[in-house]
């Protein structure tokens, strides 16, 4: 009971604070099923519920986005892709939160979900047409219930929230799930986002990546929270902290809150702790701001290799899985090299033709300043051949 302080107006009650039906407070260790060495120890308020077949889609997913995230990788180094940003120590997060979905469920990923993009089964050729600038979003978002991959920072946290408030509206029984790291946190549209959905009580998990860094910045200097998790208190909803390189843990976590989205019980906040190997994209060189001994300790905590000694442990791995697995890998990273390398570019144009159905003039004034600058260039090449 919360005691009504008697030189406030009744009429001004309604804004004092009232007790929550529910503990908001994040558990002070992160959620682990998997032991850095694999070994399993399930939780009681998370069941897995998986089967042997399921562990081995997990283990596939894996392995085929820790490959085509090498191959965007060496695309770009040979100049095919504009730039890369890599999930390199990230997969057990992506895959495993992934994989609790359902597939009419939506996902808003921004610009380093591939991970999440395979388990969904978004052509890595697609994506990658993003990266190499010859098109915004070459996969239908409507089809694959994946939006596009976005580069500003937290803005599709809000688009998260607005479809997740219409499918509440219209009935629909979709969960939403955005994802997005812990640079994103910071952003107005990350508040934005949260508080709507909260308001609405919207069917919306949100996926906070806590890699330690934005960019060059630690998280220490961006969170005065104890943690991200703790963030969910002030919108009115959980906030689960989980190891983020354990496959098991991020997709137990994720499958209970979309269950109980699903419920119509509102959103929810997961920080999954993680580390990514990687730079923030293949433009920094995080070398100059990363201590090297912070690398090494994450190191022995790849999420890969904890989930392959768990696979060891009840005899579902052997040299020919690992050996089937990585044929299919090469065989998609083969496919991807050879539809991406020197892919045509397409007319710049077009960019002004997705926006609106009546353009405003402005809007028709830059794309003839944009026509003129682009003839005047080719003009001026063709001079100098």
């Amino acid at each position: 009971m919360v005691k009504k302080m008697s030189n406030v107006p009744e009429a001004l009650q309604r804004v004092w604070k009232v007790p929550h039906p529910m503990n908001l407070l994040p558990s002070e260790e992160p959620i682990q099923l998997l032991t850095p060495d694999g070994k399993l120890h399930e939780h009681d308020d998370y069941p897995l519920g998986l089967s042997d077949e399921d562990f081995l889609n997990l283990y596939r997913y894996l392995i085929l986005t820790r490959s085509i995230d090498r191959e965007g990788i060496n695309l770009q180094r040979q100049g095919q892709l504009g730039i890369y940003t890599s999930c390199l120590g990230q997969e057990g997060a992506q895959v495993g939160s992934a994989y609790a979905l359902e597939r009419e469920d939506w996902i808003f990923p921004s610009y380093r979900e591939h991970g999440v993009a395979r388990v969904r089964g978004v052509d890595p050729v697609r994506l990658f047409h993003h990266s190499r600038g010859t098109w915004i979003s070459d996969h239908d978002p409507r089809e694959w219930r994946f939006a596009p991959q976005t580069v500003p920072i937290a803005t599709h946290l809000v688009h998260a929230a607005g479809l997740a408030i219409a499918a509440k509206f219209d009935g629909d029984p979709i969960v939403v799930i955005a994802y997005f790291g812990d640079g994103a946190n910071s952003e107005g549209d990350a508040h934005e986002g949260m508080n709507f959905a909260s308001i609405f009580g919207a069917p919306l998990v949100f996926f906070c990546q806590n890699n330690g860094w934005a960019l060059s910045v630690p998280v220490e200097r961006q969170v005065s929270a104890p943690t991200i998790a703790h963030k969910g208190i002030s919108y009115g909803m959980p906030g689960v902290r989980i190891d983020g390189n354990d496959v098991l843990a991020s997709y137990a976590v994720t499958k209970n809150l979309v269950e109980r989205a699903r419920r119509g019980e509102g959103p929810a906040l997961i920080e999954a702790l993680t580390y990514r190997m990687e730079a923030h994209s293949t433009a920094d060189d995080a070398k100059r701001y990363v201590p090297q001994e912070e690398l090494e300790q994450w190191a022995p905590l790849d999420p890969i290799s904890r989930f392959v000694n768990f696979m060891k442990d009840r005899d579902l791995w052997n040299s020919e899985l690992a050996e089937a697995v990585e044929q299919e890998a090469l065989e998609m990273t083969t496919r991807v090299r050879n539809e991406i390398y020197d892919a045509p570019h397409g007319d710049p144009l077009e960019v002004f033709d997705h926006v609106y159905v009546d353009p405003p003039l402005h809007f028709v004034r830059q794309r003839e300043q944009l026509r003129v600058e682009i003839e005047r260039r080719n003009t001026t090449h063709g001079e100098g051949d």
